[in-house]
Order: C-alpha cells, then sequence, then structure tokens
C-alpha cells in the first residue's frame, strides 16, 4: 500500500485518499501552475496511526517520507537541516472534506540553532530568518506540544511595548533575535526540554500531531455540525516553504475567484506584506483588500486573475486559493471549492450557468440544503432599523441579521441558551477553539480579522450572521465589556448584528421575514425541471397551505384532522362527543363537528385550487382530546349534565397503557363509524361545494391511518366508498377522488401487495414506521439516542433521517411488493423525513412519487428532490 504520494503523482479524484487539499496541489501541479514541491501522507495512514497512536509512526511510513525528503532536496538543491541553504517546510492537515481553521498546521519546519543563521545569510535578510524561527517555535509548541500561544504573545506583545511600536512588522532583526531566545525559554520551562533541533525529529512529531488533531474536539464537533461522516482522517501534506515575510516585495493572501458573501463576480479576498499565511486566517493584523494589490503589485494581481480564471474554469466552480508572494514571485499553496452564503452559491449556480460553463443540471448542485435554509432566516425590519441606534460597523462576513445579550467566552454563550435566551458571541477574533459558542450564539461579532479570517469563514460554512473586523468596538472579554464612542457595552446587554451590512447595534432591533429575489426564483425553476419526485407539504389550515404552496409545494400530502378540532369552540364538542353515553348522543355533537370540518375543508380547496390533497382520517388516542384538570373536568360535566365523578371515571375508563399501540387510527374508524362517516362528508361536501362555486378540478384522498390488515382496511373502505358515491350522486357531479392508507406498521409494508389490490395510494408515515420498526419511543428517545450517537452505537437520529438499513429496507420491501401487482400505485412520504435531504436521496432511489414535509422545508425537500434525480 503507498502510503506517501508526491505532488506529481495524485490528481483531483483522489480526494478520499490524499484529502482535498493535497489531491488539488497534485491537481495544480499537473496544470502547471506554480506549486511549491511537496508530497502528501494518506488518509490511509492517518486511519492506521489513530488506530495506535501510542506506537507513533512506523517504520514504513517514515522510510516513505525520507525518500521524498531527499527528492525534494535535489529538486530544490537545498538541504534539509543545511546550515547554508536549508530547506523549510509546511506541514499542514487536508482532509477529504474541507475543514478550515479544525485541525492543524506547523510552517517553517526544519529551522534550528545552525540553520536559522544559514537561511539569514542565504537571504541576507536576518529580520526575515529570525522572524520565520521564532514563528515556528511557538507553532510547534502549540501545535505538537500544547504550550498556549497567549504565552508566547505576552512576549511579543511585551517586546513591542518596550519598544513603543504597534505593529509586528516595526520591530528589527535584533528585537526577533530576542525573542527567539524569549521563546526558546518558554517552551524549556513549559515543556520541561529543550526545542528539538533535529530536523527529522520535528518533521515526524508534527506529521504525529496533525494525525491526532483528526479527533480534537473542534474537528469532531465540526464534522459533527457538518454531518460529516465516512471518512478515514486527515492527510498531511508537507510542502517546500515559500515565505511571505521577506521584506516589502513578499506577502501572503487568500483569494476567492467570486465573491463569497453576494457571488457577484470580481476577485475577492484579502492580504498582507511581509506576513505568512496563518497571519490572515487568524486575524492578528487587518489585512488589505485584493483589490489593492493591484495597486501595490500590479503585475502580480494580473497574474492572480489569470489563475483564477484558468482554475475556476478547470474545476467548473468558484475557488478558494491560498497564495504566497516571494521577492514578487506567485506561489499557489491551495485551492478548493470556496465555501459561500446561501445568496451567493444561488447566484453564482446561476452565473456560471449563464456563462456556458456549467448545465442547468448542474447548477442545482451548487447549492447545499443546508444553505438554502439560511434563507428561510429573518432579517431586520427596515422601519425599526431608522430608529436602531448603531455603535458600530465592521465587515459583512455572513449575513443574516441576529439579536442576543453579548457574550464574550463558550461558557457564557452556552450557559445563555441554556437558561432560554440567545446569544451573540463577541471576540477580539475568534480561533478553533470557539467553536462550540459559534454552534450555539445566534450571531458572531469580532473586533478584528477580515473577510477570510476564522470567524468570516467558519461562520459563512455555518451559515451563521457574523460582522469581523469592527474596529468601532474595542473588546475587554476579561471585564466583561466593550467600548464604542460614546458607550460601553456589559457582558449580558442585548445587542443587534447585520451580516449583510456589516452593522452593530444597540439593544433588540425588531425582524422581518426572509427575502426571496429573482435569483432564487430562477434557481429554483430549474431545481423544478431537474427534479422527479413531487414535493407536497403537511399543513392543516388554510394560512400554512398558502405558505406552503408560495413555497412552491405541488399539493398537499398529509392534513391531520384531528389538528382541525383543537380550535377555539371546538375541543369541547369533541370532548362531548368522545364522553356521550349512547350513539345518539354522540351523533348531536358529531353533526356540529361536521359544519367546522367542513368550512375547514372549503379554506383549504379554496387555497390549493386544482392540486392534490391527502386527508388523514382522526388518528391518535381519544383520551388525548380529554382534559385533566379538575376545573376543566367540572366544566364539561356541567355543560352535559353529568356529575364530576362520571366525566373523571369515563376518562379513567379511555386511558391506555401504551396509546402509541392502542385505540387509534383505523381502530377508531371501525368503533366509531359515525365519526368516519362526520369526516368524509365533510372533505367531500367541501369539495362538491367549492368544485361548483369555483369550477376548481378537487382532488381529495382520503387516506386510512395505522392499517396492519386487509379485513380492517376494506371494512373502512367500502363505508367510504358507500357514502362517497351517495353524495356524488345527489350533487350529480364527478369528483377524481381516492383511497388509500398510511404505511406506519411493520406488517403493513409485508403485506403491502395485497393492501395495493384494495389501496389506490400509500404515504408512509414514516415517524411511528420507525418507532415500530426499532422500538423505541419518538416521544422519549431523545433521552439516549444523543447517547448511541455519541458512542458511535449509531451516526444518526433515526427520527431525522431515516434508517436505510431498517425502516428504509421495510419502506422498499413495500414499494417492490405493491408495484409487483399495481405498477401504477401512487406513493409518497408523508412523515417528518420527507423534509430531509439525506432521506429524500434515498427515497428518490426507490422511485417514490412525492415527499410531504412541512411548508418551511418545502425548498429544501425540493433542491433535495433534484439533487437526487442529478445523482
Amino acid at each position: 500500500m503507498q502510503l506517501v504520494y508526491n505532488f506529481k503523482e495524485g490528481n483531483r479524484n483522489m480526494k478520499a485518499l490524499l484529502g482535498g487539499k493535497g489531491a488539488n496541489l497534485a491537481e495544480m501541479t499537473s496544470l502547471g501552475l506554480n506549486v511549491p514541491p511537496g508530497f502528501t501522507l494518506t488518509t490511509e495512514a492517518c486511519q492506521r496511526y489513530n488506530q495506535d497512536p501510542e506506537s507513533g509512526l512506523w517504520k514504513e511510513l517514515k522510510d516513505g517520507v525520507l525518500e521524498e525528503v531527499k527528492k525534494l532536496e535535489a529538486e530544490t538543491g537545498k538541504g534539509f537541516g543545511d546550515e547554508t541553504h536549508p530547506l523549510l517546510f509546511s506541514v499542514r492537515s487536508g482532509a477529504a472534506e474541507s475543514m478550515p481553521g479544525m485541525m492543524d498546521t506547523v510552517l517553517n519546519l526544519g529551522l534550528n540553532d545552525q540553520s536559522v543563521a544559514g537561511l539569514a545569510k542565504s537571504t541576507e535578510n536576518d529580520r526575515f530568518a529570525y522572524d520565520s524561527y521564532r514563528r515556528f517555535i511557538q507553532m510547534f509548541a502549540d501545535v505538537v506540544k500544547g504550550v498556549p500561544l497567549a504565552q508566547f504573545e505576552y512576549l511579543l506583545e511585551e517586546r513591542k511595548e518596550s519598544k513603543g511600536v504597534e505593529e509586528d512588522t516595526d520591530l528589527d532583526a535584533q528585537d526577533m533575535v530576542q525573542l527567539v531566545q524569549a521563546y526558546k525559554v518558554c517552551y524549556q520551562e513549559t515543556v520541561g526540554e529543550s526545542f528539538p533541533q533535529d530536523p527529522m525529529d520535528q518533521l515526524f512529531e508534527a506529521v504525529e500531531a496533525v494525525f491526532a488533531s483528526w479527533n480534537n474536539d473542534r474537528a469532531v464537533l465540526y464534522r459533527e455540525i457538518n454531518e460529516i461522516t465516512g471518512l478515514l482522517g486527515t492527510a498531511v501534506n508537507v510542502q517546500t516553504m515559500v515565505f511571505g515575510n521577506m521584506g516589502p516585495d513578499s506577502g501572503t493572501g487568500v483569494m476567492f475567484t467570486r465573491n463569497p458573501a453576494n457571488g457577484q463576480r470580481e476577485l475577492f479576498g484579502e492580504y498582507l506584506i511581509n506576513a505568512q499565511g496563518e497571519d490572515v486566517v487568524a486575524g492578528v493584523r487587518t489585512p488589505k483588500a485584493i483589490a489593492s494589490l493591484n495597486d501595490d503589485m500590479p503585475d502580480l494581481y494580473q497574474e492572480l486573475e489569470t489563475v483564477a480564471q484558468k482554475l475556476e474554469s478547470h474545476y467548473l466552480d468558484m475557488q478558494d486559493i491560498e497564495f504566497t508572494i516571494e521577492n514578487r514571485n506567485l506561489y499557489l499553496l491551495q485551492t478548493r471549492t470556496g465555501k459561500r452564503t446561501a445568496q451567493a452559491a444561488i447566484k453564482i449556480a446561476n452565473d456560471l450557468f449563464k456563462e456556458g460553463l456549467i448545465t442547468a443540471e448542474d447548477s442545482v448542485t451548487k447549492l447545499t440544503s443546508q444553505q438554502l435554509e439560511t434563507l428561510m432566516h429573518p432579517t431586520f425590519d427596515p422601519e425599526a432599523l431608522d430608529q436602531a441606534d448603531q455603535i458600530g460597523h465592521g465587515l459583512a462576513a455572513s449575513p443574516g441579521a441576529a439579536v442576543g445579550r453579548v457574550c464574550f467566552s463558550v461558557e457564557a454563550v452556552e450557559s445563555t441558551v441554556q437558561a432560554g435566551d440567545s446569544a451573540i458571541l463577541v471576540r477580539r477574533e475568534t480561533s478553533p477553539e470557539d467553536l462550540a459558542g459559534m454552534v450555539k450564539a445566534t450571531g458572531v461579532l469580532t473586533s478584528r480579522g477580515g473577510m477570510t479570517s476564522h470567524a468570516a469563514v467558519v461562520a459563512r460554512g455555518m451559515g451563521k450572521c457574523c460582522v469581523a473586523g469592527c474596529s468601532d468596538i474595542k473588546v475587554d472579554g476579561d471585564h466583561g465589556t466593550f467600548t464604542y464612542q460614546g458607550g460601553q457595552v456589559q457582558e449580558g446587554d442585548y445587542i443587534s448584528i447585520d451580516g449583510s451590512t456589516g452593522s452593530v447595534y444597540q439593544g433588540q432591533v425588531a425582524m422581518s421575514g426572509a427575502l426571496m429575489d429573482d435569483q432564487y426564483d430562477a434557481f429554483m425553476d430549474r431545481v423544478n425541471d431537474a427534479k422527479r419526485m413531487a414535493v407536497r407539504t403537511n399543513a392543516d389550515t388554510p394560512k400554512d397551505v398558502q405558505a406552503a404552496l408560495d413555497f412552491g409545494a405541488e399539493g398537499i400530502g398529509l392534513v391531520r384532522t384531528e389538528h382541525m378540532f383543537f380550535g377555539q369552540g371546538r375541543i369541547s364538542e369533541v370532548r362531548k362527543m368522545i364522553l356521550a353515553k349512547s350513539r345518539e348522543d354522540r351523533q348531536v355533537y358529531v353533526d356540529r363537528l361536521y359544519q367546522f370540518q367542513k368550512e375547514d375543508f372549503v379554506g383549504i380547496y379554496q387555497v390549493t385550487q386544482s392540486l392534490p390533497v391527502t386527508v388523514r382520517l382522526l388518528d391518535p388516542p381519544l383520551h388525548e382530546f380529554l382534559p385533566h384538570e379538575n376545573q376543566a373536568i367540572q366544566a364539561i360535566a356541567q355543560d352535559m349534565d353529568l356529575t364530576q365523578e362520571e366525566v373523571a371515571k369515563r376518562i379513567e375508563v379511555l386511558q391506555e397503557v401504551n396509546p402509541m399501540l392502542g385505540h387509534r387510527g383505523v381502530r377508531l374508524g371501525i368503533s366509531y363509524p359515525e365519526v368516519t362517516a362526520m369526516q368524509v362528508s365533510a372533505i367531500i361536501d367541501a369539495a362538491i361545494e367549492v368544485k361548483q362555486d369555483k369550477g376548481y378540478d378537487i382532488k381529495p384522498e382520503i387516506m386510512v391511518p395505522l392499517v396492519g390488515q386487509i379485513p380492517e382496511f376494506k371494512q373502512v373502505k367500502d363505508q367510504i366508498e358507500v357514502l362517497v358515491q351517495g353524495r356524488l350522486e345527489e350533487a350529480e357531479i364527478d369528483l377524481d377522488y381516492s383511497i388509500g392508507t398510511m404505511i406506519e406498521i411493520p406488517r403493513a409494508c409485508l403485506i403491502a401487495d395485497q393492501l395495493a389490490q384494495e389501496a389506490d395510494f400509500f404515504s408512509f408515515g414514516t415517524n411511528d414506521l420507525t418507532q415500530m420498526t426499532f422500538g423505541y419511543s419518538r416521544d422519549d428517545a431523545g433521552s439516549f439516542i444523543p447517547t448511541y450517537i455519541e458512542n458511535d452505537i449509531m451516526e444518526e437520529d433515526p427520527f431525522k433521517t431515516i434508517d436505510q438499513e431498517g425502516v428504509g429496507a421495510m419502506v422498499k420491501l413495500a414499494v417492490d411488493k405493491a408495484r409487483s401487482v399495481k405498477p401504477d400505485i401512487k406513493l409518497g412520504i408523508c412523515g417528518e423525513h420527507g423534509g430531509d435531504a439525506k432521506s429524500i436521496h434515498f427515497f428518490d432511489s426507490l422511485g417514490l412519487d412525492y415527499v410531504s414535509c412541512s411548508p418551511y422545508r418545502v425548498p429544501i425537500a425540493r433542491l433535495a428532490a433534484a439533487q437526487a434525480s442529478q445523482e
């Protein structure tokens, strides 16, 4: 097994083995771009190391590394650890999925007390050489030995203060020499040993540290948040160092080929003169916009434009490029598909399609479901903004609006959210250790850093509102305050931030709904053309139905009729119906409920017009409708001329030991046929009325829930048929209606071929099907499922994403059996999984006709269905 690959050996299709960074470095090398040479240790090597980290790196791997180091020495004419022309390396992580800032990096590796002098002499730049050495000591101590960065930052700040300067670049060569000595003393005192002088020891220790960083807390959390699973580990890229800190003709930067915030076709990014890459992403110095490079080094700017166009045309997507300029020579250190906001993703997809770089079908793959979901987020109300007190302005790093209490630490965020409030994490600049706080916070505000700082990149990837580099505020987290011109904000005070404009406001600014624009409409039109499955909605009121239709729903996949019973003036009638002593008494209340149900369906049909509407007959057990407090029991008793004891006894009789498996669904329809008759009459009479009044071609689909046997379904179906035919004959009208069942019991899946001979359609109720297949209560499983996921017993919550191996197999069995006897039977999903992107991909693979989900999940389901079709 080959564990080490030279950049000349790989290509971009080897991401699983070489990681995204390594694969793309190899690809750029093959394109003839100016990439510093190097090699990659594979993700398989990482997996093997992390299986037994105590044993360290093994001989085969070390031999492979040594061989590649010798090749690089020959190629560059430099020696690793050489005292005259030293070869230095960067050691960087790179998983198959981009995880910016989550794992570790070491730069300038190979320097020691002898080679630093050689570097100074060969470059004729003492300051640069010792600046590189002090950076290496700091990074090695942090990444490999776990020494807090603050200890070195304190020494640096102390030195600047003693010299009376503000910037690192204001320190001279002698300052750097003295800092190196101070850093080595700090290392010795903290680690308990001298700083290592053997370059190979440095390299092997750094490789181990990067491998181990795959399992650090922030990397694990990032994978959980972004649902990254199935990867072997991180690759390690060992690359020849090029130096952006050699003086005014050198620099480093990060650049996107298009604007990741709004999608505009322009070079977007930042750079620093006389700096190394970590200075940009860590936000230690505030960088300059990439456009300024056209003034500082116009020839380099033009070269970057050419590179950007070449890489974007090659990868057919917006690219995120890291580069270094060493003495006016441009080197490319990385390219990857750039993370972007939802708004930017839509515009970029539209523009790439218009420019002819990608097809319409490819364009729908350029936006993730998570990104689309962020478009549902609210913005600030324009009128409220006019009255708001703006206290600062920074960079619009990640769009959206956020209101919350100021929190200066991860712990403060967690306690604020736990108390039921929203939090905004406020820092000078964030670091990977802040990830847990960023996840739980509503928004992020930093006083330093740019558009490619850690805060900005991670927030954009999460769809989290972020304002970065707000120099108008001075953050003093140790004392729980930040100041601005004219005032001070304490930890716990409310602020509002606008990640779309970079504005910061004091107090709570009112919100308004999300905005959908022409770019969104154009994108979603192509989504509709690309998808095969229809997307319906689960909705019970005209208002919810209209919202879903506005989001592109193609009908209703589930009307829960029991939800209609809980309105004002209705619940008492339901309770009286349930508590009635005789069928005759019950019919009185059933007739009253008929009017309510009919009015509801008239309202729904007027909104859906000629779209299909699937209505589920009464499903939950009757005791769920009954009162439990003495005051409510007394009121219903008086209203029905019963004693409180009689009502209480009846309630007790209706209580079930395990109601989810008890007297509900089709069983209620058989026990109380008058309730079924009432509901079906309301469904059909409303359809007749609206069709006659409006001329709409109403398509009611009557769904019988919880069926597990043919006789029970047939009995209720026959009752429905007789009643519907009678109503239609009386009205002298035709109606395109159908009768089907909700498949939510494993036994129904096993006899699906028999059920299909009687049913016009199946709708899989995957919530209950999951519950009954696993034997997990969907109401109580939250108490142990997180523990199962944490202990790798299961990868995902099966109530959120369909369990393909078990529950999914039941669905597939039912689909195959049903279509074996009725090839054209309509099959859909109405459980919560109908709004989950990963589940939708699975349902599309089974050939289901539609999924149904809550109104605000409809756009996500549409996109997932389109992307599933492309796969």
